[in-house]
């Protein structure tokens, strides 16, 4: 199978989806590589050593896209990409469908298979290939903010682990999945006051197991987020239905009680976000404020580190590349049925059940 590895263009997106050590893995099950000069540079890998293993080097985007039958990206195609969408053509990369009509449509006018990392799922419900950078992004947003409260980026000037004779900063993360957890795992060892809030009892009783006391664990209701919400200095919006529209659970009225120059980093952005104030920033700008309190809302915050984040992302993801080149895209999806719930576009079509809800006139 010809394989594409084409440059991300995200603005300021620094992974790569495929190593130099997956592409010679790709190579010895004789398949062929195409990869973009530049490919790997801002994660580390550069061209010389995707040579060395066997790709073949490209001067543009064009010319891998137009050759290949499978493309392994990191992030879902910017409009100018959609050029290159066609018929024939499997796209294996994070979708995140829910907040993105026009790609939507793009993939289903050009009859592109569309396979989503975020929705492939193993049977206890665990999404593979969403952990990694969801562990990524939770770590990050509680640096971020603690990094945005300082007043030289318009913060209230609280240290969330306090010092002596001093309060603790509050960090209140809602929804205690992955990046809930790595939110609070590195507020906790600041030294903040955490507190979390889930909708689910045994995802509450994990919160108690895993940090001792040192996070406290609340029922998430209206009421229950109203009452931490407005004492927060960081808020980290962390909920996820997959490949669904995240549902909106603080309130601008809400945000508009919090203190000024208190932060928000809403890590469910990439699916619509779930704070009511939220809306797509990047990381060339970043921030913006609303009602006073500085928002971060960056659609891939992952890409901050990019060396630690593709490592994570491509060991994660490889299996189901070798998986669809060496049995073909058909037999891989008929196959595995935990990749087969990544399938999202096909032949016009939307296919996976959520995706069939939020876009039926694509059904």
């Amino acid at each position: 199978m010809q394989i594409g590895i084409p440059k991300e263009i995200k603005t300021k997106e620094t992974r790569v989806s495929v190593t130099p050590k997956g592409v010679q893995r790709l190579l010895q099950g004789g398949h062929s590589v195409l990869v973009q000069q530049k490919a790997g540079f801002a994660s580390g890998f550069t061209d010389e050593e995707y040579a060395k293993a066997g790709a073949t080097l490209c001067p543009n985007a064009d010319e891998v896209w137009a050759k290949s039958e499978l493309i392994v990206k990191v992030k879902e195609p910017v409009e100018s990409e959609y050029r290159y969408l066609r018929p024939n053509l499997t796209l294996f990369t994070y979708l995140h469908l829910a907040s993105m009509l026009p790609l939507m449509d793009a993939l289903c006018q050009n009859r592109v298979t569309g396979i989503g990392y975020e929705t492939v799922a193993l049977s206890s419900g665990e999404l593979p290939l969403l952990t990694p950078m969801s562990e990524v992004a939770g770590r990050i947003a509680t640096q971020i903010g603690t990094y945005l409260l300082h007043t030289n980026h318009g913060g209230k000037g609280v240290l969330l682990g306090g010092v002596t004779g001093t309060d603790k900063g509050l960090v209140v993360v809602i929804g205690a999945g992955h990046v809930g957890m790595n939110a609070a795992e590195v507020a906790a060892g600041l030294g903040a006051e955490v507190v979390m809030l889930d909708v689910k009892d045994h995802k509450l009783k994990r919160i108690e197991e895993k940090f001792h006391g040192r996070v406290k664990a609340i029922r998430s209701t209206p009421q229950s987020i109203l009452e931490w919400v407005v004492k927060a200095d960081l808020l980290v919006g962390a909920v996820l239905v997959s490949g669904d529209k995240a549902p909106t659970v603080v309130k601008k009225e809400t945000v508009g009680s919090m203190e000024e120059g208190s932060v928000i980093v809403d890590v469910a952005i990439d699916q619509g976000g779930c704070i009511e104030t939220s809306h797509p920033t990047t990381h060339a700008e970043p921030t913006y404020k609303e009602r006073g309190v500085i928002h971060y809302c960056v659609t891939n915050m992952p890409a901050l580190t990019p060396r630690t984040s593709t490592e994570a992302l491509t060991t994660a993801t490889f299996p189901y590349v070798l998986n669809l080149a060496n049995l073909g895209i058909h037999k891989a999806l008929e196959s595995d049925a935990t990749l087969r719930l990544g399938l999202q576009t096909q032949n016009g079509k939307a296919v996976h059940p959520i995706i069939q809800k939020l876009f039926p006139q694509w059904i």
